[in-house]
């Protein structure tokens, strides 16, 4: 395990492999009362269109007429408040869905209410039925940086691509640790925050250097970023 301070080590050449920022959708979201609706056939990956015709049928066939919004603006959550995409570039990010598999930050979609726990009729475990086209669909290069929950990411885990997940800890007087969920979405929000303004990361080491001299206190293990406050 190798940590860093506030002070970071000087950085090394990077490599051409790009970084996909993978976040979790958030249950609080913005409800779009008047719009365009959603176009299934503009959602990034086309060949999820089928699988997503096949679950809004089975458990709301009114969102296709629903009002839509950019998910960039539809999420709210703590993650999403410490972020802030409107001001980061976005073409390495994807938001996980439990409805949509993954949608970019621009695509439009409505308000929905479906977590990957769910179990809808005639589908069964979405983790499980979203597996196989996310496997399909999604690139399996470069660094992953994923910030995603465990229901969520048990859709879909890189064979290939360096994989890193970022978890926050609050720590006592006596150093025990404790994870405290609504601390560690902002954590997560904040290190994706700093890896999309530097740009050009392609290592987990890289992600952590820029979260120290950002001034976090941060622990890198094998595949794994804790940030501790």
């Amino acid at each position: 395990m190798t940590r860093w301070g506030t002070v970071a080590p000087a950085r090394r050449p990077t490599s051409l492999s790009p970084v996909l920022v993978l976040l979790p959708p958030s249950q609080g979201k913005s409800s779009p009362t008047h719009g365009r609706r959603a176009g299934l056939s503009t959602l990034v990956y086309p060949r999820l269109r089928e699988p997503r015709e096949r679950l809004i049928d089975a458990v709301d066939p009114g969102l296709r007429a629903a009002p839509a919004m950019a998910a960039a603006e539809l999420y709210t959550g703590v993650l999403f408040a410490a972020l802030g995409l409107s001001d980061l570039p976005w073409d390495d990010v994807l938001i996980a869905s439990a409805l949509w598999g993954v949608v970019r930050p621009g695509d439009r979609i409505p308000a929905y209410r479906l977590d990957m726990s769910a179990k809808p009729a005639g589908i069964g475990a979405l983790a499980a039925y979203w597996r196989e086209p996310l496997r399909a669909a999604l690139p399996d290069r470069g660094l992953v940086l994923d910030l995603r929950s465990g229901s969520y990411a048990a859709a879909w885990r890189p064979r290939r691509a360096t994989h890193l997940a970022v978890r926050g800890f609050n720590e006592a007087p006596d150093g025990t640790r404790t994870v405290i969920t609504h601390m560690a979405k902002r954590v997560r929000g904040e290190v994706a925050r700093l890896v999309l303004k530097a740009g050009d990361v392609a290592r987990p080491e890289e992600v952590a250097e820029i979260a120290a001299a950002a001034g976090l206190r941060v622990e890198l293990s094998d595949g794994v970023l804790d940030v501790i406050e």
